[in-house]
């Protein structure tokens, strides 16, 4: 079996397929303190659950997480995509990024091209993100990419959050 997972490019970024040569950098990033408003930390296999579940989605929802490829290095500078779990309310725009990557305007420069794509090519939209109350920063990119919170009364599997709701993108 094989899926498309469209490649996007940004100036700074390629945007691509999920891969095992990736699994490292997932397990950095699952081991990291910077999981804190995603859950908390992993252990590495379900890192490699992680990394298995972004390809699935692409093969059972049509859309998904992409990695974020440094064009620069080829490093792998974080995640960010479409989400669509069974306990969401609807599709959600994400973004993470990898120790080393942050402050570079890299997550909004990533989650810009995804959700221009996903309303494109997907037909989705207007997107939501659900960010963790305590998640600052998320919180500023969101209002940055124009988002407005459209509840802050939402839990995700026990971490209060809230949505965001973002403008529709022009098809």
């Amino acid at each position: 079996m094989s899926v498309d997972i469209p490649v996007l490019e940004t100036e700074r970024l390629f945007l691509r397929e999920p891969r095992l040569d990736d699994l490292d950098a997932i397990v950095a990033f699952g081991m990291s303190d910077r999981t804190e408003f995603v859950g908390g930390k992993l252990e590495a296999w379900q890192s490699w659950n992680v990394l298995n579940a972004a390809i699935g989605h692409w093969i059972n929802r049509g859309f998904g997480w992409w990695v974020l490829e440094d064009k620069a290095t080829g490093d792998v500078a974080g995640r960010a995509g479409i989400g669509y779990n069974l306990d969401w309310p609807e599709p959600e725009l994400g973004w993470h990024i990898y120790e080393g990557f942050e402050g570079k305007g890299l997550a909004y420069e990533a989650a810009f091209a995804a959700r221009d794509h996903a309303t494109r090519h997907f037909g989705l939209g207007p997107l939501i993100s659900l960010i963790a109350r305590g998640n600052a920063r998320s919180r500023r990119l969101a209002e940055r990419l124009g988002a407005t919170i459209e509840s802050d009364n939402f839990q995700v599997r026990g971490t209060p959050c809230m949505i965001y709701r973002h403008p529709q993108v022009a098809a």
